[in-house]
């Protein structure tokens, strides 16, 4: 499939508006990923410290305004908005969950985009889709994870929904469960990835829209501590503390990065990307 290739010319205005849960109920109650551990509990004290310091630093340091929506009770996942759905303008593509135990959270997050006026998008129920959890926005298509969580037919289904280009990227390594772990891109139209993550066609699709300049390598160790799942808001770039070669590289390409302990929420696979929504528009 020819696609098209990415400029890197014009930095897009980010979006500075953010969707986050607070941590009330956040805690390792199941294990659905290779993270999670029911032995390796998380700290409720030390989540909150460390949500309130990504809080703060999104706001004060990165200009972001942030919605938040009400964590519910025996929904501990609910933390991780990113999975909510994707945002486009004043509609919402909701998630349908592929594990069990997130699916309750789909009602919760739609009542709330309905309750704020969104128009909400429901997929068929046996199209598995992770919102912005798998579905990364590129600038000029959309990168969709499949292969553990999204079903690749979600994106068939959505590409004509929304009359956009959604190049399928399938992911191997189940340490990489969702798109947002391997790959982040940048508001210069740059990447920040893992190619480890993905199978020998994504990562062809990769290197064809994005030229090598753009192509922001991390280390696997890096990768390891969610060097990926970054929050890109222009070019401020918030991410768990412990990857000085990606901040350093980030750098080099005119970003200023942000380094935040989330220990806690890493225990459960998910970082700064993770605990954050775009609402654009």
């Amino acid at each position: 499939m020819e696609v098209p290739s990415i400029a890197r010319e014009a930095v897009r205005p980010a979006a500075h508006r953010l969707l986050v849960c607070p941590p009330d109920h956040y805690r390792i109650a199941y294990e659905i990923n290779p993270w999670m551990r029911l032995e390796r509990a998380a700290d409720p004290h030390v989540a909150r410290v460390q949500w309130d310091a990504l809080i703060a630093m999104l706001e004060k340091e990165c200009g972001a305004m942030l919605e938040r929506v009400e964590p519910a009770a025996g929904l501990p996942d609910m933390v991780f908005t990113a999975n909510a759905g994707v945002v486009t303008g004043r509609s919402v593509i909701l998630s349908r969950f592929r594990c069990p135990e997130r699916q309750p959270e789909e009602e919760q997050f739609a009542r709330w985009f309905e309750d704020h006026g969104y128009a909400a998008v429901r997929l068929p129920r046996e199209l598995f889709f992770e919102g912005a959890g798998d579905l990364l926005d590129g600038r000029e298509v959309w990168f969709g994870g499949h292969g553990q969580r999204s079903d690749i037919r979600a994106y068939r289904y959505l590409g004509s929904l929304e009359g956009r280009d959604i190049i399928p990227l399938k992911l191997v390594d189940p340490r990489f469960y969702h798109l947002d772990t391997c790959l982040c891109p940048l508001t210069g139209g740059e990447v920040l990835w893992f190619p480890g993550g993905f199978d020998r066609s994504g990562r062809a699709a990769i290197r064809d829209l994005v030229p090598p300049s753009g192509r922001i390598e991390v280390p696997e160790e890096e990768a390891l501590r969610f060097a990926c799942n970054a929050v890109c808001l222009g070019r401020h770039i918030v991410m768990p503390e412990g990857c000085p070669d990606t901040m350093a590289k980030l750098e080099a390409h005119g970003y200023r990065a942000h380094a935040v302990c989330l220990s806690e929420f890493i225990k459960a696979g998910g970082a700064a990307k993770c605990l954050t929504l775009a609402l654009p528009g």
